[in-house]
């Protein structure tokens, strides 16, 4: 027999926006069921040390602190569920959302948090460095890079920014692409251009993280020239991978109005989705700012847009009988 969960708040996604939005939820007395998806704690299980978070003088720990909110949100009442969702009917309310293995799960509301992963090189020594030297956020990580010599690769957007924001940590930036020319929109490139502190390496891809063992972590990156197919070795301390994310949205296209990176589109300083009582939150819907402290603070947005909407379908409900 297929198994059912209902509840007031349904909630896909357990990283700080999903969390969050729970913890918000389950105090305003909704009672929510928050579906954790393939990745529970979101992209900050694979974080280790954690600096920017507000509330604590010395480093923690990615998972630790998902830990400690997954343990806040069921203190409050909401309830985590072990489940990956294959289909979604957003049509009516209750929303119905199927597991993997049948399960049922339908909510008055449902707020999405299914976050979004950066794309990777898949190259050798790129997930053994990961934490050690290599990383893809330079805005979470850049700090620990002060003073040394670093390398962004990519050529869009994501990759000019993040060689500009490097330099207020290290004086000496490589930005290293693969072509002769960027993709990133041209005030940028007069921005990147124009700072001394970051020079450009053109028509080379990486092909290798080289580590110099426990402790030291990366030390050089292997380029192959993309024109004439010399080899190189670019000695490195740091190695950010800069070319875009992946925002979980796939089961969602056709149902929600997506932007064109497939990120879901809400309304501008808010979290409602192109669907009534659809709410999203986190790294599905921001592909600017993508830490875990904004992803926490649209969650609460979240939870209170959904609770807002709750009130007045409520009270529209009983004016009508």
């Amino acid at each position: 027999m297929t198994a059912t969960h209902s509840t007031r708040m349904l909630i896909l996604g357990s990283g700080p926006a999903g969390l969050s939005a729970a913890i918000y939820g389950a105090r305003a007395g909704m009672a929510p069921i928050v579906v954790q998806g393939l990745q529970p704690g979101g992209q900050l299980t694979i974080t280790t040390d954690v600096e920017n978070y507000p509330g604590f003088k010395d480093v923690i720990q990615g998972p630790w602190l998902m830990e400690q909110m997954q343990a806040q949100a069921e203190h409050v009442g909401a309830q985590m569920m072990w489940d990956t969702i294959v289909d979604v009917d957003l049509t009516q309310r209750p929303f119905r959302l199927t597991g993997d293995g049948g399960t049922i799960y339908t909510g008055d509301v449902l707020v999405i948090a299914t976050g979004a992963q950066a794309k990777w090189l898949g190259i050798p020594g790129e997930q053994e460095l990961g934490g050690k030297g290599v990383s893809a956020c330079a805005t979470c990580d850049g700090f620990f890079y002060r003073g040394k010599k670093v390398a962004v690769i990519g050529g869009g957007n994501t990759a000019v920014e993040e060689a500009l924001y490097m330099t207020n940590h290290s004086h000496d930036v490589t930005l290293i692409h693969r072509r002769d020319s960027l993709r990133a929109e041209k005030i940028l490139q007069d921005r990147l251009f124009a700072n001394p502190r970051i020079k450009v390496l053109w028509n080379k891809r990486v092909d290798r993280f080289v580590g110099g063992g426990d402790p030291e972590g990366l030390v050089g990156l292997d380029l192959v020239d993309t024109v004439t197919g010399e080899a190189s070795r670019f000695d490195a301390e740091g190695g950010f991978v800069a070319i875009g994310h992946h925002p979980a949205t796939e089961i969602f296209k056709g149902h929600l109005d997506l932007d064109e990176d497939g990120y879901i589109k809400v309304e501008t300083g808010g979290t409602h989705t192109s669907v009534p009582g659809v709410f999203a939150c986190g790294d599905v819907m921001d592909k600017i700012y993508r830490q875990a402290v904004t992803a926490a603070g649209t969650g609460c947005m979240a939870a209170l847009d959904a609770e807002r909407f709750l009130a007045e379908a409520d009270f529209e409900e009983k004016v009508a009988a």
